[in-house]
């Protein structure tokens, strides 16, 4: 649970700290006074977009704190374990906003840095959000699909549904490819054979063109390099060469090592030398024996050439690319003789995913079915409880015309508020007012089994009034036997159903305006109740009609409890009868 909200520098809030306690909590204040800035702080603890307007004016950064006691989490504590979050039974959320629109928002959970995403997926398992915009989310058909699944715990069944459908469309997209792929090849079927018998009759190896352009060099120059290794081998090993005009150096050499041992260097320098040079002279002499004037060869090695470069002209440039062109052709080729076997394998895939997604999509329809009829007499029951006496609700299933990742079915619910009249879809019948209270009995039931353990209620009082202010007061203060509560509302009749109620106030400090909260009790409650309904908050009328929607908040209470109480035992007594 969210046991204290802590505020600094964001909007109009200087630095706050918002005590939250188990049960139902209610915040009031006038209009404009900050409590929509506080529903924006929780957003930011689940991940919403920070942005540097939202931090105050002069201040550099904004930052919310949001202190949580998951004592009873076992599962929140071990998956913090697992991203080495340390608890002791308290988590505090924390998200920093700076000022100017260069800097980044930063995250931390128990004082270890995380990512937004990381904040908002751990934040959303503590707080779910619920505002006027998400009672006009019921209006999509898909959120009445989830809001179904959810009541009916068919997470499981709509998962199998949604793989099965997956391999189903796979399979159908790899027959649809494939008889592309042969459609094509069929009509490319001679140009294809075309390309593989070229490339194959030209039988080309990698690096072919490279060591034929060597050749093709060696053979159009042949004369001049035979004339060149001549002029080489004359000047090494020829009469009056360089072999044998220092070969005269050996004598002095000898003498010099055996007056001075220490030139023993130069001669081991005078043989590496000698040697190297006698390597040369045999290497030229090995090198223009092999050289020859051979025109026909020539003629040969260039029509092979103009091969190469017309095909490679053709097929990409290289001789990698034209024998992958002949590899291509040849695999489309094939595939006019395999594709028919290849087909019948992906149309048995087809029949064998068909049969599963069947399967899968009965046994989702069997729970939907199930679900729609007992979440429709829920709802219904609940109705009366909110001001509407004569209300039905029922959840429509019709079959959808293609299978679908979802299922077989659509979902649509569908209400007749008034006496006499036929159900009709949700978004055709109700008004705000009438679709806050449709979404908030969808809640009061749906909050039994989510796991969530805060529920923040924004304003969803929204054209409603009376007593019917005072029933939804109720629901929200029964959904707080299960869940912590915290409600923004502007109804006398909500805020006199809290076990706790805080109120916000705006007011100058230093020439600049700020928020600021604090938690009522005893008169000063009544003083806000008075306040909120709308008469003069001193007047003794306005204070005693205050008094009375505490005092019809507790009896309520009590019969509330005292109805449980003879609601479990009758049912006690059923299951008896049963076993009996």
């Amino acid at each position: 649970m969210l046991s204290e909200l802590r505020i600094r520098n964001l909007a109009i809030i200087d630095a706050v700290t918002l005590p939250l306690a188990p049960g139902f909590n209610a915040l009031t204040g006038e209009t404009g006074a900050g409590k929509s800035i506080i529903v924006g702080a929780l957003g930011l603890l689940i991940g919403e977009r920070a942005s540097s307007d939202l931090v105050r004016t002069g201040a550099d950064k904004a930052t919310v704190e949001g202190v949580f006691d998951i004592g009873d989490r076992k599962d929140l504590v071990t998956a913090l374990d697992e991203r080495g979050i340390e608890t002791d039974g308290t988590l505090v959320l924390k998200r920093e906003v700076p000022a100017g629109a260069g800097g980044r928002a930063r995250a931390w959970v128990n004082g270890s840095p995380v990512t937004a995403s990381v904040l908002a997926e751990i934040g959303r398992q503590l707080v779910n959000v619920h505002g006027q915009h998400e009672a006009q989310a019921l209006l999509e058909p898909d959120a009445q699909l989830s809001i179904l699944d959810a009541f009916g715990e068919a997470a499981e069944e709509r998962t199998a549904v949604a793989a099965t459908h997956h391999r189903l469309a796979e399979a159908r997209s790899a027959i649809a490819a494939l008889a592309t792929r042969r459609a094509d090849a069929e009509k490319r079927a001679d140009w294809l054979a075309h390309v593989a018998k070229e490339i194959a009759e030209a039988a080309l190896k990698e690096g072919e063109d490279e060591r034929l352009d060597e050749e093709a060099r060696r053979l159009t120059h042949a004369e001049e390099l035979r004339a060149l290794v001549g002029e080489l081998n004359e000047a090494l090993d020829g009469d009056g060469g360089a072999l044998g005009r220092i070969g005269h150096l050996q004598k002095p050499l000898g003498a010099l090592q055996r007056i001075d041992p220490s030139t023993a260097r130069l001669q081991e320098l005078f043989d590496a030398a000698w040697y190297a040079l006698e390597e040369v002279a045999r290497e030229a002499r090995e090198y223009g024996d092999g050289i020859e004037h051979d025109p026909a060869r020539l003629d040969e090695v260039e029509r092979r050439r103009d091969v190469i470069f017309r095909l490679t002209k053709k097929y990409g440039g290289s001789i990698a690319s034209t024998l992958a062109a002949g590899r291509e052709a040849r695999a489309e080729l094939d595939l006019l003789d395999t594709a028919g076997l290849d087909l019948r394998g992906l149309e048995q895939r087809v029949k064998d995913a068909e049969s599963e997604y069947r399967a899968a999509a009965a046994k989702l329809t069997a729970k939907r079915q199930k679900a729609a009829k007992a979440l429709a007499a829920a709802v219904e029951q609940r109705l009366p409880d909110l001001g509407m006496p004569d209300g039905r609700f029922l959840v429509q299933l019709t079959a959808r015309g293609e299978p679908s990742a979802y299922g077989g079915e659509e979902v649509e619910f569908r209400v007749a508020l008034n006496l006499g009249h036929e159900a009709r879809p949700l978004a055709r019948v109700a008004s705000g007012g009438e679709l806050a209270r449709v979404m908030l009995a969808l809640k009061t039931i749906l909050a039994r089994l989510d796991g969530v353990p805060t529920l923040i209620f924004d304003e969803v009082d929204a054209g409603i009034g009376g007593r019917t202010g005072l029933m939804v007061g109720d629901a929200m203060r029964d959904v707080a036997g299960s869940h912590q509560v915290f409600a923004i509302t502007h109804l006398p009749q909500i805020a006199a159903r809290a076990h706790h109620h805080i109120v916000v106030r705006k007011a100058a400090k230093g020439g600049v305006t700020t928020s600021d909260v604090s938690l009522v009790t005893a008169e000063d409650r009544v003083d806000e109740i008075a306040r909120m309904l709308g008469g003069d908050a001193e007047s003794a009328t306005s204070r005693e009609h205050a008094r009375e929607l505490l005092a019809s908040a507790s009896a309520s209470a009590l019969s509330a409890s005292a109805s449980g109480a003879v609601r479990g035992a009758a049912g006690e007594t059923q299951r008896r009868k049963k076993r009996v």
